[in-house]
């Protein structure tokens, strides 16, 4: 029998962890009460019958809700991204569809809109995270539209962006340039698509962490991203962690939590 959800009980499930010797978590933990506003039903908004805004998620993983904008009418797009800014004041969006820029840059003139990427920012971007810096690395000059997803988000979250593109194994010279730049960093997202090689030569090199990005980019028998995909799973240099393919929201999501704890942690 489906039970109701009660945030008492998961308010319980979560001191009962904080209890325990576990490593602190990247933010202050909340107040019981805090948390039970958190995990409440209400802490949703809801439009219509078609969405419920999270408006607490920032609050409970450190990354706000995106807008994912494919197969959404522009409508619905518009809608949220207003509820979001008037209870939030950043509203961010990828997967837009170039067709509907104009009407968007039309009803948030203050926006920022990269076609690009394929992503917005409506509102200003968050204080910035003092001393942490993420690199984003392409292999190619068509893996770019991933890698800056990528960045508006971790930008639109306060983090220093180091960009180094079209580097890729056809040219590993162009990567060796770099390398003092790339050393700077403290989270390296690496993209790629065809034989998606570049993020275990970079693995193989560097200290930081590496989120490798796999793209859809490449002929025939690179499945669109599925190659690259599968290379960067199966890299031989260990500690690579891999995203979806073309997902530069996840390894932006991936690159931001690990700053955030070093960041926290360096704080104690």
């Amino acid at each position: 029998m489906k039970k109701d959800f009660n945030p008492e009980n998961s308010i319980e499930r979560l001191s009962g962890m904080q209890n325990k010797k576990t490593r602190p978590a990247v933010q202050q933990p909340h107040s019981s009460g805090s948390q039970k506003k958190l995990l409440h039903a209400s802490s949703s908004q809801t439009i219509e019958e078609y969405a419920k805004i999270d408006m607490h998620r920032r609050d409970r993983t450190s990354i706000p809700e995106v807008i994912y904008c494919e197969n959404k009418p522009l409508e619905r797009i518009i809608a949220i991204a207003k509820l979001i800014y008037s209870k939030q004041k950043l509203v961010l969006g990828t997967r837009c569809p170039e067709e509907f820029f104009p009407k968007l840059k039309k009803t948030f003139p203050k926006g920022l809109f990269l076609q690009d990427a394929r992503s917005f920012r409506i509102g200003d971007p968050l204080p910035p995270v003092k001393g942490r810096r993420i690199g984003i690395v392409s292999a190619g000059t068509t893996d770019i539209t991933a890698c800056e997803e990528a960045a508006l988000i971790l930008e639109s979250l306060g983090v220093e962006v180091q960009r180094v593109f079209d580097v890729g194994v056809a040219g590993i010279h162009r990567l060796f340039a770099n390398d003092t730049t790339l050393r700077d960093c403290d989270v390296l997202i690496v993209a790629a698509g065809m034989e998606g090689a570049l993020p275990s030569v970079i693995a193989g090199l560097y200290p930081q962490p590496i989120i490798a990005l796999p793209t859809s980019v490449g002929y025939g028998t690179a499945l669109s991203g599925f190659t690259p995909l599968f290379a960067m799973l199966t890299s031989c240099a260990p500690g690579v962690t891999v995203v979806n393919i073309d997902n530069g929201v996840g390894a932006a999501a991936a690159a931001f939590k690990i700053i955030s704890l070093v960041a926290s942690t360096s704080a104690r």
